[in-house]
């Protein structure tokens, strides 16, 4: 376009003089001359425009004047030949002459969401030494560092040549194609159920990165990073900052029969009494967040390395653990088998990162291989079993036979204990009336005595036949002999039937008096 305009210019200049030389007069002839002059110095002029459209950039290059460029320089910042590093804006643009100036117009960079762009300079400042990307610019200069080439290659900016470790992110962009080219890449996602372990290639390097344990750095140093990025969207040079994503989901491995898709083949063991036979088992395992850096530094990631050393140390545990048991004690301790593997597993793998959560036994010779074994052994438990349920019979028949034999004892106790409480009744019994006679007999011998000296006083007074007389009408008083009325009738009787009673009547008491008198007498006499 520009040289269209120099061309268009030349031919109406050309035109005008050829013209004006044909027209009579000398003032003639100069007017067309200066007005062939000025068309020309117009189209010159116009030839020097440049329309830089919207969504586009201008970039320069010099081809005449200026000077040279320094060496080791590509991009001029004050007007040397080669290509410029001020760029030009939408819009005209003057001055800039066809053959003097070289301007090539570009779209802007345009970054979208989800992306960023790597840029790599093609002018600046050398590297320092060890160093493979430039330093991260202040975040307050990072859009001018990109659209500024002059900031940029200015001592101010001091920007390095080579891969730049920060990012454009999403946006539009006055990129210098002459110092910058860029690379459009995706976000870093770090997506649910995961975390992103950096391992940057920029910043310090901290004492003691040889060793694996330390090769975990803090944030901003060189190596592992420590702290895992947590799920979301990171703007990170994927190539200084190298991101492996970890899972912190929780995995099932199977070792079965069938090893397919991410199973394995059964576990074969032997027991300490010479049987081999095989193993399903399921481990259930997972990585912590805070976990997973060091699972990349010991693995890189957690696939088949690490799956590597989780099959290896599975298998060593359970054929250690089969060796120490006979196999029926292993088929019938499933649930211990299971409790020790876990433990041991657990232990050995929480070294590495991994924590394992379930050691499951799902099955034990599954291929026959133990059959007739545990036919041997059921018919044997039944046999146990028989003579176990027979012991217990003939306990409980003893046991009941004693406690016949106890109740037959407590019975017998019972009753000797009541025959001898009778037995002291008895003799308690015996001895109160012994003791109610003697009392009674003591006080009747007392009473005789008691008696017998009173009679024998009054006997001394009255007469031993008074005496007796009125010790006799004393007991007729006492005993209520009614006499009174036979006297009477003795008395006054004429004779007859009533006379005879009284006679006889006489008679007895007269006998009665003869005894007592000749008691006394003779126990007088024995005195």
């Amino acid at each position: 376009m520009t040289i269209g305009f120099m061309l268009v210019g030349v031919v109406l200049a050309v035109l005008i003089v050829t013209g004006t030389m044909k027209l009579p007069g000398t003032a003639v002839k100069a007017a067309g001359g200066v007005v062939a002059l000025l068309v020309l110095l117009a189209s010159f002029a116009l030839s020097s425009f440049r329309l830089v459209g919207e969504n586009q950039i201008g970039v320069v290059s010099r081809n005449i004047g200026g000077g040279s460029l320094a060496p080791g320089k590509i991009i001029a910042t004050k007007g040397e030949m080669g290509p410029q590093a001020k760029i030009l804006p939408p819009g005209w643009h003057p001055w800039l002459w066809p053959v003097i100036y070289d301007v090539d117009t570009r779209f802007l960079v345009e970054i979208k969401e989800g992306e960023i762009a790597l840029l790599t300079a093609m002018d600046g400042q050398s590297l320092p030494p060890g160093e493979i990307y430039a330093p991260e610019w202040d975040e307050s200069l990072q859009k001018r560092m990109a659209e500024d080439a002059e900031f940029f290659l200015s001592t101010e900016g001091g920007g390095y040549k080579g891969p730049q470790a920060s990012v454009l992110t999403p946006g539009k962009y006055r990129i210098n194609p002459m110092l910058f080219t860029h690379e459009i890449v995706d976000v870093t996602n770090v997506k649910k159920a995961t975390v992103g372990v950096v391992k940057s290639n920029v910043g310090d390097v901290p004492a003691g990165a040889g060793d694996t344990l330390s090769a975990l750095v803090e944030k901003g140093q060189r190596g592992i990073w420590r702290e895992p990025l947590l799920p979301q969207e990171y703007y990170l040079n994927t190539k200084a900052y190298e991101v492996t994503m970890i899972s912190t989901a929780k995995w099932v491995i199977s070792y079965t029969g069938r090893g397919t898709g991410t199973g394995q083949r059964e576990i074969p063991v032997r027991t300490s009494d010479g049987f081999d036979f095989p193993v399903d088992v399921r481990v259930e395992y997972e990585i912590k967040p805070v976990d997973a850096p060091l699972v990349v530094a010991l693995f890189e990631d957690d696939k088949e390395k690490l799956l590597e050393r989780l099959n290896s140390a599975v298998r060593a545990i359970f054929r250690n653990n089969a060796e120490t048991v006979k196999a029926l004690d292993y088929v019938q301790q499933r649930s211990q088998q299971e409790s020790q593997s876990l433990a041991m597993l657990a232990e050995e793998m929480t070294k590495v990162g991994v924590t394992v959560t379930a050691v499951r036994i799902a099955g034990v010779a599954e291929d026959g291989s133990l059959d007739a074994l545990l036919k041997t052994q059921t018919d044997r438990q039944i046999a146990d079993e028989e003579v176990q349920t027979f012991r217990q019979q003939q306990l409980a028949a003893e046991q009941e036979k004693a406690l016949t034999r106890t109740k037959q004892e407590a019975e017998e106790e019972k009753r000797l204990a009541t025959a001898r409480y009778e037995v002291q009744i008895a003799e308690q019994d015996r001895e109160k009336r012994i003791i109610a006679a003697g009392a009674e007999a003591e006080a009747i011998r007392i009473k005789a005595e008691a008696q017998a000296e009173a009679y024998r006083v009054i006997a001394l007074q009255i007469g031993s036949g008074n005496a007796a007389l009125l010790e006799l009408l004393k007991i007729v008083g006492e005993s209520g002999i009614n006499i009174t009325p036979r006297v009477m009738v003795i008395s006054g009787s004429n004779g007859g039937t009533n006379g005879t009673g009284s006679a006889e009547t006489t008679a007895l008491i007269g006998t009665m008096l003869d005894s007592m008198l000749s008691r006394d007498k003779a126990e007088g006499d024995g005195k």
